[in-house]
């Protein structure tokens, strides 16, 4: 599943202001591009999807902040975990979950169509939940609280331009990315239970007292991503899908330091698709909208699906703003809007790519 993963965002870069002159629409072609025209800053990022690559031999140093918020009237929840990997503990009257994360990415342009990156997050997550487990009863309410800050699940990803394009012609980027889980995951927090966790026994609410940073599982993600340059507009898009792997023997950590065996657990695949439209407003700034939808899988334990589990659509309507600062260095802002109950109503990201 994706993690706010929200992420490092490199857009198509260059391609608003080469459509704006005959020369630089010859420099859009895959190894005549200056890394000037190259860059991500004419069009304001808002996919975690790459556009036109980094030139060959140039770094990009990509410091970044988001911040997200989501709150939900739903009947229950799987408590604090980023997966549903357990039955429901907790009928929530409210929930609201709060994530902050701060990464830093590094890319480098191998040759003018090949680009390698990694990515390093940290995260801090705060939730809230107002509600009351099932077996102590409906009338006896209680406000559940947790937060978590550690290090996130570490990517590294390679990109690789097919075509050399050109305006009124298709870009077409590959793009193959590796999430480790690096970050603390579900399954190693302590959970508010002695041995077992089951919903009400002994007052226990069977949530976690510390907060997960990472989904608890590896994945491979593969995506292609399209681009046309067009006057005065790019249109932009990408199709992705994401692989998580299985893991087996898992154990959950509760009390004293006692572990619940849960066997087998198998995340469920995730799809995805996006589409935009970027314009640049001058030579320093640009805006670009669009829209993301990313399709959940159900998860499976031991075999069979979850009870209760459903499969997941996350849906976002994003904007974004993009400001070269000079030469080097870029402003970047995105902003998304949650359509569907499983979204964050609200994210927002702040990135400075800087050029070397």
């Amino acid at each position: 599943m994706r993690t706010s993963m929200s992420s490092s965002v490199l857009l198509v870069g260059g391609l608003i202001a080469a459509c704006s002159a005959a020369s630089q629409a010859q420099g859009m072609q895959a190894g005549t591009t200056s890394p000037a025209e190259r860059r991500p800053s004419d069009i304001a990022p808002i996919f975690p999807q790459p556009g036109i690559l980094t030139p060959a031999g140039n770094y990009v140093i990509e410091p970044a902040l988001q911040f997200s918020h989501l709150s939900s009237t739903r009947a229950s929840i799987v408590g604090f975990n980023v997966i549903p990997v357990l039955p429901n503990f907790v009928e929530a009257r409210e929930v609201r979950r709060n994530s902050t994360a701060a990464s830093l990415t590094v890319r480098h342009g191998v040759t003018n169509r090949l680009e390698l990156e990694i990515k390093v997050p940290y995260a801090y997550r705060s939730d809230t939940i107002n509600g009351s487990a099932p077996a102590v009863g409906i009338g006896d309410e209680h406000v559940f609280e947790g937060s978590g800050k550690h290090l996130g699940d570490v990517e590294i990803a390679t990109r690789y331009q097919f075509n050399e394009g050109g305006i009124g012609k298709l870009y077409f980027i590959g793009g193959l990315r590796y999430k480790s889980r690096t970050g603390r995951d579900p399954f190693e927090v302590v959970s508010d239970c002695a041995t077992r966790c089951v919903a009400g026994v002994n007052g226990r609410t069977g949530l976690p007292l510390d907060l997960p940073t990472g989904s608890g599982f590896r994945a491979v993600e593969s995506s292609l991503t399209w681009l046309l340059p067009s006057k005065p507009a790019i249109f932009f898009g990408t199709f992705s899908y994401m692989h998580n792997f299985k893991r087996q023997n898992v154990n959950r950590t509760v009390l004293n330091g006692e572990q619940e065996p849960l066997g087998e657990i198998k995340p469920g695949a995730a799809f995805g698709v996006n589409v935009g439209m970027g314009i640049a407003l001058d030579e320093r700034s640009a805006v670009s909208f669009g829209y993301e939808h990313n399709s959940i899988a159900r998860m499976r334990q031991n075999g069979q699906y979850l009870p209760g589990a459903v499969r997941i659509q996350l849906g976002t309507a994003m904007v974004g703003f993009s400001y070269r600062i000079d030469r080097v260095r870029s402003l970047n802002v995105s902003l998304g809007a949650g359509l569907t109950r499983d979204a964050p109503d609200v994210s927002v990201m702040l990135r400075l790519p800087m050029t070397f």
